[in-house]
């Protein structure tokens, strides 16, 4: 029988990220966390699939982290993949000026992959969400200021989605948040499988935060995997 806890009974979450935009999307859910980091190689290995990098990283981003044996170690990685190409992070202005020629307007897709590592006994749970992005058809001037900002060089694919002057995206049917850095839906239902659930209504505080109307977030969740935020309701613990 797998039973649930309360979030004041949840382990520590461990953030093994930087980012402050995974710091800002985590925190929606109510649990309690740290943040992390230990460095690691990003480098795609030849060959390798997508879907195989982001979450061998993820994987690797968590183990490579040091926490207590009571927490939950959080990891994720996220990529553009144009057609089977995998765009990280340009090295520089020109590369993230090439970068955003070749992605307007087409749609590519964004890989993002997460990793929950249980310290006390090693359990590790991965998930995949893939989002397809239509770029919008943006001039040689807006990627030319966009560029000048430095904005894209700490970007996969030399872009953020809620940029809110280029605003590259010409419209989402996917994960939003997931385009950002981390899809909480599946960071939601993952822990679920480790017995702990959010303190908070998280599709729709994710949907006010980004101002999004997700289409998607029913199709991740079911309504076993939300907690009533009065603390009144429990979902069954048979499931």
């Amino acid at each position: 029988m797998l039973q649930f806890f309360l979030v004041t009974e949840t382990p520590l979450l461990v953030l093994a990220s930087n980012s402050p935009r995974r710091r800002q999307l985590i925190a929606l859910a109510g649990w309690d966390f740290i943040v992390s980091v230990a460095d690691v190689d990003e480098s795609p290995r030849e060959n390798e699939p997508p879907a195989d990098y982001v979450l061998r990283l993820a994987e690797t981003k968590a183990r490579a982290v040091k926490a207590n044996a009571d927490r939950i170690i959080l990891a994720a990685d996220t990529t553009v993949v144009d057609g089977s190409e995998i765009l990280g992070k340009p090295r520089d202005n020109a590369e993230a000026a090439a970068m955003l020629y070749r992605l307007r307007g087409r749609t590519h897709q964004v890989y993002t992959g997460i990793a929950l590592l249980r310290v006390s006994d090693g359990l590790l749970l991965t998930d995949l969400c893939v989002t397809d992005v239509p770029m919008r058809d943006y001039s040689g001037e807006e990627i030319n200021a966009y560029v000048a900002t430095g904005d894209p060089l700490d970007k996969a694919g030399a872009y953020a989605i809620q940029h809110p002057v280029f605003r590259p995206v010409a419209s989402v049917n996917g994960c939003y948040a997931s385009v950002m850095g981390l899809p909480l839906c599946h960071v939601v239902r993952t822990m679920r499988k480790m017995g702990i659930l959010p303190n908070a209504d998280v599709p729709m505080i994710c949907q006010k935060l980004l101002e999004y109307d997700c289409p998607v977030f029913g199709q991740y969740l079911d309504s076993a995997s939300l907690l009533a935020w009065d603390g009144s309701k429990l979902p069954d613990s048979k499931h």
